[in-house]
Order: structure tokens, then sequence, then C-alpha cells
């Protein structure tokens, strides 16, 4: 169902978070673009995602940090994205076994 998420934290109960509520933290909220109840998807990602990176690149620019809460994918976590989707690969080559993540 769209804008709820049940999470399970290890050795806890699950717990629903939904869109622009509490539990849904600082960061969430502070890109939530739609009011509660408004679908909100593919372009507005795109759009927090370009709007994330291009503060970071106007405080470096201004050689400022960038400002708080801030966060976009790094190159990092794209390898780490592509390592994910190599494990898939190869465990499914091998009629889903466990694989390692390479590094």
């Amino acid at each position: 169902m769209p804008e709820r998420l049940w999470f399970t934290p290890f050795g806890e109960p699950k717990r629903l978070i939904t869109r622009g509520s509490a539990a849904a933290g600082e960061s969430a909220k502070r890109v939530t673009r739609v009011p509660s109840g408004h679908p909100e998807g593919y372009l507005e990602g795109f759009a927090n995602l370009y709007a994330e990176a291009a503060a970071a690149i106007r405080a470096a620019r201004d050689g400022r940090p960038p400002p708080a809460g801030v966060t976009f994918p790094t190159i990092a976590d794209g390898l780490e994205g592509m390592r994910f989707i190599d494990a898939c690969v190869r465990s499914s080559g091998r009629d889903a076994a466990w694989v390692a993540l390479q590094r």
C-alpha cells in the first residue's frame, strides 16, 4: 500500500511508518513535497535528488559545508548497489544460494 512502510528492527516489534508522520523522521519530512494522502513518486524522487545535490554544490562553491541533513547518493553508494546486484545475479545462477558481497 502506498505511503506505508512496515519496519521491523531486529529483536523489536514491527512499526508502521507513514509518509509525513512523526515516525518518518526529520530527513524524510524535509523531502516530502506533497501532503499526506496525495501520491508521491518517481518525479518527486528525482526532484529531491537534484535539490539535495544542488544544495551541496552551492555550499561547496561558496566554501561552506553542506546544509545540515542534505543527503544524496554518492559514488560509494552506487558501487555498493552494484555489488548487491552482482550478488543477486550470482545467487540466481546458483539456484538462490547465499553468496557474499564482493569488495
